[in-house]
């Protein structure tokens, strides 16, 4: 297919690499401020190659890092305000049980930043939830406030409120090169852009951009199955569209936790994931079949079989998705420690949708030479010893 025309307007005042729900919200927020605003987006719209798609993403108020915590009543006012701003409903409340053993430290900072006392035994649990088994010694804790967001939708409503703000949305178009100085040059596969501010969301592609900017981050992509287990009996396990989404913390068995959301894309199968995958080169992705066995399938059917006793133990759907984490698994918001109009948002470490009006707000706020409205000490690239390389 042959390359789009270079577009007739090629300075803007801030461009945005990446339409993922990061970059989206990021240039709603610029547009919303009255910035003239080019977000640039490799595939055409919609697709499936990154970390924004598919029906459903966890939001919860629970959180054991507080400066997490801190950012979520924000999030959810956002949310509420992009549904009514484009009438669109991107949520439903359904719970969040977190699960694992009594006196875990994650467990405890979540119980401590939902402000609630109850802890759940077994037999509590099953009476208000009859789906779940909890084995002996294990608790639980509820967050009550958490619940589905629908991410394709999201996604999609975003980008009409950056549209309707007067922002330009270009997908189908590649970033080839960035040249960094007071005006930033952007070439892609249609043309040469110009702009004194960038600010960089290109998700799993993110290092290699920031490679030619001399910055060597600790990006690693990973493959993620998304898998959707079937009901042994229709009805049968309980784990309806009404059910609860779960997380678990502090399970030796699944150090990196699982997690699962009631039954939405899929009836009659419940999404229930393990929150880890395989190192990926993001441009060999579909190179993958998605029917190939991974070591988590067995992580997640042991699982399943002791605290989910009734869905099948084998996944009747199996998907992907992309993470891309930091070593930390906290977020990258930062300004280029050589290039101060160039700003990153990466490593979202599987964790971030929830969080992008936010995180759209505080790069935005990065990108306009602004003080940040939360403490950025945990997004800094300098936690991370000899990032910078050639920028040097």
């Amino acid at each position: 297919m042959a390359a789009p025309s270079q577009p007739q307007k090629s300075t803007y005042d801030v461009i945005v690499i990446g339409a993922g729900i990061q970059g989206s919200f990021t240039a709603c927020h610029l547009a919303q401020r009255h910035k003239d605003t080019l977000l640039l987006e490799q595939f055409h719209l919609p697709h499936s190659r990154g970390s924004s798609h598919g029906h459903s993403r966890i939001i919860r108020s629970a959180y054991p890092q507080e400066y997490y915590s801190r950012m979520m009543p924000e999030c959810f006012r956002l949310w509420q305000q992009l549904e009514a701003e484009t009438g669109t409903t991107l949520y439903r409340q359904t719970g969040l049980v977190l699960l694992g053993p009594p006196g875990e430290p994650e467990l405890e900072a979540c119980r401590r930043s939902l402000g609630v006392d109850e802890v759940l035994d077994a037999a509590a649990l099953a009476q208000r939830f009859p789906g779940f088994r909890l084995p002996a010694g294990q608790v639980a804790v509820l967050d009550s406030t958490a619940g589905v967001l629908f991410a394709d939708r999201a996604l999609r409503a975003v980008q009409e409120v950056f549209r309707r703000h007067g922002g330009t949305l270009r997908d189908g178009e590649k970033v080839l090169r960035i040249e960094p100085g007071a005006t930033v040059t952007v070439t892609t596969t249609a043309g040469v852009y110009k702009t004194p501010r960038l600010i960089i969301t290109a998700g799993a592609w993110t290092g290699a951009f920031v490679e030619q900017l001399g910055l060597h981050l600790p990006l690693q992509p990973l493959r993620i199955d998304v898998c959707y287990w079937r009901e042994k009996q229709p009805g049968s396990a309980r784990l309806g569209s009404v059910s609860p989404c779960f997380l678990t913390l502090g399970l030796s068995q699944a150090p990196h936790g699982i997690y699962g959301l009631p039954s939405i894309e899929y009836p009659g199968l419940m999404k229930v994931c393990h929150h880890h995958g395989s190192p990926i080169d993001p441009e060999k992705r579909d190179q993958i079949p998605s029917s190939a066995p991974g070591p988590d399938i067995a992580v997640l059917s042991s699982f399943i079989s002791s605290y989910l006793p009734g869905l099948e133990t084998q996944p009747a759907v199996r998907e992907a998705c992309l993470y891309t984490n930091t070593p930390d698994e906290d977020f990258i918001l930062d300004r280029h420690p050589k290039f101060s109009n160039i700003v990153i948002g990466a490593g979202f470490s599987g964790h971030g949708f929830k969080l992008a009006p936010v995180v759209g707000k505080l790069l935005c706020q990065l990108s306009l030479g602004e003080e940040p409205s939360y403490n950025m000490a945990h997004f800094a690239i300098t936690r991370f010893p000899g990032v910078l390389g050639a920028a040097q």
